[in-house]
């Protein structure tokens, strides 16, 4: 944050701390935060005290980013304007500029700029018509009165440094372990504030900072900036070399707090640790590092990150209150919205919250008759799901999972880390609509969208789409179109192209039908026509732009093709080709390149198999996945193909959903236990696909 008194990182570090509760303290719920109606602390550019330097030169200074500042002419400048209307010696006004910068000005009768070391672009209005004016570093140049083909009377408007070899230039790389830090450039200088790195692709910061009048209202749209917004990450001193660089091209705002995640264009390297989420609440007392890139006392723009401690104050479910260790040492200011809260327990840095409000007392520009120095903290530590599924929004390959538990379905992501989103009910949260109860699903990843298929408790069968923004369609009644079908006990679909192929075991039988493009359904078939009785599960999997399905009868697995003139092939017994097991209770099948990988379980689930059919017709043999998954009973079995990989998980009895990775070497990854948080009971039937995001 800007802080009245300051430490540059990385010289400051956080202390190690005890974790608070998980939960709010008990006085968050009668207890109001003291500062959550403080001023929010966004830079917004005004130039501190321009009254009184009105008074004493003539000059009115607007607005800016800090870089281009008042300064005396008798000492150093970059910059001298003369004037006619001017109170100062010689009708002179002079400036300070580092290697860029900006500065909204209306200094009358203007007509005459020097520069030093500076190249400047400067707007003047000549008898009500506005001109660019360019004046190279080390020139002079006359323009309005000064003119002597046509002298009008002028007004300087505007100044811009565009470049610089002067003191103020690159500088030298800053070391620093927080590479996470960040700063937001708002419409070329026009609003600044801090920022927090919490993905490659992805800053948390506050939503005021977007608001178009954060004073009145913090509402901000989802989607693309209003004004060009610019981030730079990993930079402690703005005019040093090193960080890295992005535009932002998409905002993402909390609905109730003062946070929105910012994308950015280009991910940041791999240098650039993101910083953890903190998992328990701060706790009144804590001392919290703020670091971020308002101004202090005396100085704003690119001075550079600073970092204070503070603490704790009343905490509440979605902020805290915040208070300098030393109140005389360090104060809140304007550009350190969004600056992040920090703590370091057990080595390990994590974000507890963002600035988003303060009085300000003792800051640059603030009224001298304030003197309260609080502040305010949105909390992020009780919003991992949220963040995470932003995070899901991300370019590159996601895994969708589709749960069924209790009484509904459940969808979760897997975000490019590894790491899962929790689960949300798809009837609910996600406002699908409700169908009833649900016991099976399918998915289908089908360019950045998730079409789902669901099984109703009532025998129904129902298609939605999860869009690849995260927004859901309404269920839609599959029977109603494509015909309406006995005794539906499962499903499952895959795509080729544009159309979704749907097979549906219903009476024993399974039945297929095709959604295409415009959404239109063709009628259900029967492709089974009595050569596999008593179908109680298939699968499908794409090869070639061919349509697989194995489906299991008599607790063995058969298998066919539909070829892409619509022809289907003879069914062929999957046990004689790969080996027999015990009765398949559970079975999933995804097309990888040339491969269909099969992957089934046995003998009430107590045993699980895995195969590949290649495109030739023969298959290898199945083989037990024990070493990968470990001795488990399986209640589901799903497979999906994410960048060329075959992605495998399972439920299991004991309540536990587990993922592995079968790469295109052959290896596995060693199978983890995905949390399953937001689930109210334990998975049960699971669906697998892969999206890619743009």
């Amino acid at each position: 944050m800007a802080l009245l008194i300051r430490r540059w990182l990385p010289a400051a570090t956080a202390t190690a701390l005890v974790f608070g509760a998980a939960t709010p303290v008990a006085s968050a719920a009668v207890e109001a935060a003291a500062n959550a109606d403080a001023p929010f602390v966004v830079e917004d550019g005004a130039y501190p005290d321009s009254a009184e330097i009105l008074a004493a030169t003539g000059a009115t200074l607007i607005a800016g980013d800090g870089d281009i500042y008042y300064t005396s002419c008798s000492g150093p400048y970059q910059i001298m304007v003369w004037a006619r209307n001017l109170k100062t010696s010689e009708s002179r006004i002079c400036f300070k500029a580092r290697n860029t910068g900006y500065l909204s000005v209306n200094i009358p009768r203007a007509y005459r700029i020097e520069t030093v070391d500076r190249d400047i672009n400067a707007s003047v209005s000549i008898a009500g018509t506005t001109k660019e004016l360019a004046v190279p570093k080390d020139t002079a140049k006359g323009f309005g009165e000064a003119d002597p083909v046509d002298p009008k009377q002028a007004v300087l408007l505007e100044m811009r440094v565009t470049g610089s070899s002067g003191p103020f230039g690159a500088g030298q790389p800053v070391l620093d372990k927080q590479l996470f830090g960040a700063k937001l450039d708002i419409g070329g200088g026009t609003r600044s504030c801090s920022a927090v790195l919490v993905d490659p692709y992805w800053v948390a910061s506050a939503k005021s900072c977007f608001a178009d009048k954060p004073a009145e209202s913090n509402t901000v749209a989802a989607g693309p900036p209003k004004e060009k917004t610019r981030v730079v990450v990993g930079k402690s001193i703005m005019i040093s070399s090193g960080g890295h660089a992005s535009d932002i091209t998409q905002l993402v705002p909390h609905p109730d707090r003062d946070l929105v995640m910012a994308r950015l264009d280009k991910p940041a390297p791999a240098a650039f640790t993101p910083v953890a989420l903190a998992t328990t609440a701060p706790t009144a007392g804590q001392a919290l590092d703020v670091v971020g890139f308002g101004r202090t006392v005396d100085g704003w723009g690119s001075i550079g990150r600073h970092s204070s401690t503070f603490s704790v104050g009343t905490t509440t479910a979605d902020g805290f209150d915040l208070a300098a260790k030393t109140p005389a040492d360090a104060t809140v200011c304007k550009g350190d919205a969004g600056a992040p809260a920090l703590r370091t327990v057990n080595g390990k840095t994590e974000l507890v919250g963002l600035v988003s409000r303060a009085f300000q007392g003792n800051c640059l520009g603030a009224p001298a008759t304030e003197t309260r120095t609080g502040a305010y903290g949105t909390r992020v530590d009780n919003l991992h799901d949220w963040v995470q599924r932003v995070r899901a929004l991300s370019p590159g390959w996601k895994t969708q999972a589709l749960m069924q538990s209790g009484s509904s379905l459940y969808q979760g992501v897997r975000v490019n880390d590894g790491s899962w989103t929790g689960f949300n009910d798809v009837q609910a949260t996600a406002a699908a609509g409700s169908i009833g109860g649900i016991r099976n699903s399918a998915a289908v990843g089908m360019n950045g969208d998730t079409h789902v298929l669901a099984v109703s408790n009532s025998g129904g069968l129902f298609h939605t789409i999860r869009k690849e923004d995260g927004t859901w369609a309404k269920f839609g009644d599959v029977f109603g179109v494509a015909g309406t079908l006995g005794n539906l006990t499962s499903v499952t679909a895959m795509n080729i192209g544009w159309d979704l192929h749907v097979v549906a075991v219903a009476d024993g039988k399974a039945l297929h039908t095709v959604r295409d493009k415009d959404g239109q359904w063709t009628p259900f078939r029967d492709i089974t026509t009595g050569k596999v009785p008593n179908v109680t599960a298939a699968a499908t999997a794409v090869v070639r732009g061919e349509l697989q399905v194995t489906t299991v009868s008599g607790g063995k697995a058969y298998h066919t093709i539909r070829q892409g003139n619509g022809n289907w092939l003879g069914w062929g017994d999957v046990a004689g080709a790969a080996g027999s097991t015990g009765p398949i209770t559970s079975i999933s099948t995804v097309g990888a390149g040339d491969e269909t990988h099969v992957v089934i379980a046995t003998d009430n689930g107590t045993r699980q198999y895995h195969a590949v059919r290649n495109f030739n017709g023969s298959w290898t043999p199945l083989t037990q996945l024990k070493d990968i998954l470990g001795t488990v009973t399986a209640k589901s079995v799903a497979t999906a193909n994410i960048a060329g990989e075959v992605q495998v998980a399972v439920t299991t009895a004991d309540g536990k959903f587990l993922h592995t990775t079968r790469h295109t070497d052959r290896t596995w990854d060693p199978t983890t236990t995905v949390p399953t948080q937001g689930l109210p009971n334990a998975p049960g039937h699971l669906a697998l696909t892969g999206t890619w995001n743009g």
